[in-house]
């Protein structure tokens, strides 16, 4: 088991999805889906790797469009390689991963701890996603925007 312990920084999100807890578990459970709504706004992603069980690994290609000349990827100027496993799949209740970005600059190592819990509430699910460890070279108010802005592309997919 993964040591859990004393985590670092903490950023988290959170929002009100007009549909079912299940509706919301199970397009994390279909690679096409995911990688449809996951990409903040102004991303694009392609899955190289899935296999959603406990245990199970993945492995995601997140892609900044139409940049300039700016860079902003972690792996590279315009990419974030992300690999993660999957410690618990809690039908339609939690999902907890860890996530890691494959970098060269040490401020974006580490193992983030990224549980996204599912509640039910009236008129829908109340879906929270809570990144414990972030990397020190990820600046949390843009953090916390991308994952508004996934939550956002959730809404959109499942409503």
């Amino acid at each position: 088991m993964k040591d859990l312990s004393s985590p670092k920084r903490i950023d988290s999100a959170s929002r009100k999805i007009s549909v079912s807890a299940q509706t919301i578990y199970q397009s994390f459970l279909n690679p096409a889906s995911l990688i449809s709504w996951l990409p903040p706004k102004g991303m694009s992603g392609t899955v190289e790797k899935f296999d959603a069980r406990p245990g199970g690994t993945y492995k995601l290609t997140l892609t900044y469009r139409d940049m300039g000349q700016a860079s902003y990827g972690k792996s590279s100027h315009d990419t974030d390689i992300i690999q993660g496993e999957y410690l618990e799949l809690i039908p339609n209740k939690r999902i907890l991963q860890t996530v890691k970005f494959e970098s060269a600059d040490p401020s974006f190592s580490g193992e983030m701890i990224q549980t996204w819990r599912l509640e039910v509430v009236p008129e829908g699910t109340q879906v929270t996603v809570l990144c414990e460890n972030v990397p020190e070279g990820i600046r949390k108010e843009d953090h916390e925007e991308g994952l508004r802005s996934t939550l956002e592309n959730l809404a959109i997919f499942t409503e």
